[in-house]
């Protein structure tokens, strides 16, 4: 995965205009803070590479998921690139759970400076979405692909008291604590989501939402591959 990356930055240093005709599919996965996307993540290329390894006409690449650990896997081998790359994706990996200064808190998002590392940022998604078989959390990859038809946009979400408590469970933090990172978190978010789509993000940005309060990650693995293949984003 971490190669991809690498030779999509390679080609496209000209800066021209990417062709989606052939892209993907992709599947991106966008979450309110304290709902977990790893595990559903996880599950969904297991499933996907299952029915992969059955069909004729499926893809040959295997399905990846990209998470924190594979951004930093790229980002230590970015050595060709602005040296903000490494930057932007090491603070947001690196960032302490108490620090809510990451690459997309409002003055990075902001700054003049930054806009060639968000430029990249957009590049790196788009490579990932233009090879395909790939299922993409956070980082505004629901906008950043909204062109590809090949693409399923999924939104999770629940109730900021669940949300709290799953912060309280995973972390040492009190309750005043994880109500304000959940708070701080979900606002970096909304004013990224916002710096690139040139407005406020709509239910109608995504394609599926499921309340993870009430709903297992099985079910919602489960409901999901259920539309990519009513959808016919996969074979089966």
């Amino acid at each position: 995965m971490e190669k991809i990356l690498i030779d999509y930055l390679e080609q496209n240093q000209n800066g021209s205009k990417t062709d989606w005709t052939n892209a993907g599919p992709v599947i991106t996965i966008s979450r309110e803070s304290g709902c977990s996307a790893n595990r559903i993540a996880r599950g969904l290329a297991k499933v996907l590479n299952g029915f992969s390894a059955l069909s004729s006409s499926a893809k040959q690449s295997e399905w990846k998921w990209l998470n924190k650990e594979v951004v930093e896997q790229a980002a230590n081998q970015l050595e060709i690139t602005p040296d903000k790359i490494k930057s932007v994706f090491l603070k947001e990996i690196d960032a302490d759970l108490y620090d809510l200064q990451s690459a997309f808190s409002v003055e990075r998002v902001y700054d003049a400076d930054d806009e060639k590392v968000i430029g990249t940022l957009k590049s790196v998604i788009e490579g990932l979405a233009e090879r395909g078989n790939c299922i993409i959390i956070g980082r505004a990859a629901n906008i950043i692909t909204s062109d590809i038809a090949a693409r399923l946009s999924v939104r999770l979400y629940a109730p900021l008291e669940w949300r709290i408590k799953q912060i309280m469970e995973v972390s040492s933090m009190n309750y005043t604590d994880s109500r304000d990172y959940v708070l701080g978190v979900d606002r970096q978010r909304d004013l990224f989501l916002r710096h690139l789509a040139g407005r406020d993000v709509l239910n109608t940005d995504f394609d599926m939402a499921f309340n993870l309060a009430t709903m297992s990650s099985l079910q919602v693995v489960g409901a999901m591959v259920e539309v990519l293949k009513s959808k016919k984003l996969v074979a089966f």
